[in-house]
């Protein structure tokens, strides 16, 4: 039996907009990544979805949601958003905006609201597993949450990670 895990800014923004998830908790790997995640859960990487916080030329942030098994295409990224440019932000500087720490960032209950774009094939997963606000615990939810809540805009811009 999966040990409870205390409310987070996520769980929280979940419970009251009364969204239904599961929670999944493992030990986190320092740089283990979603492969981890997944093969100490038993889920289909694919279906883990991380949660990146970038920025645009203008050090504007946003997020995207990706596959767990893939990389952002941060070229496509820009194109399909039109921004001149897409990068990483620095682990400090997604700290700053999300309130999370890196390796335990959600797309829910952020301190600074921020644009949302999520990889178009996530929101074809059945059920999709994404950060719940801590490190080592995974929120499970209907992908199409992510669209009707967080007013996610799908892009398509993922490339297989090699």
């Amino acid at each position: 039996m999966a040990k409870h895990v205390s409310e987070t800014p996520a769980t929280q923004w979940l419970k009251r907009r009364k969204i239904g998830f599961g929670e999944h908790v493992y030990t986190y790997v320092e740089h283990g990544g979603t492969a981890e995640s997944a093969l100490q859960l038993g889920v289909d990487e694919h279906c883990v979805i991380k949660t990146l916080v970038m920025q645009d030329e203008a050090a504007r942030p946003l997020i995207v949601l990706m596959h767990g098994d893939c990389t952002v295409s941060t070229k496509n990224l820009a194109r399909a958003i039109g921004c001149k440019s897409v990068e990483p932000c620095s682990p400090e500087v997604a700290q700053r905006h999300s309130g999370y720490q890196v390796g335990g960032t959600s797309p829910f209950g952020t301190r600074k609201v921020m644009p949302v774009y999520v990889e178009a094939s996530v929101l074809a997963c059945d059920r999709i597993y994404i950060n719940g606000g801590r490190r080592g615990y995974l929120v499970s939810i209907a992908p199409d949450v992510l669209a009707t809540q967080l007013e996610a805009r799908a892009v398509t811009c993922a490339l297989p990670t090699s």
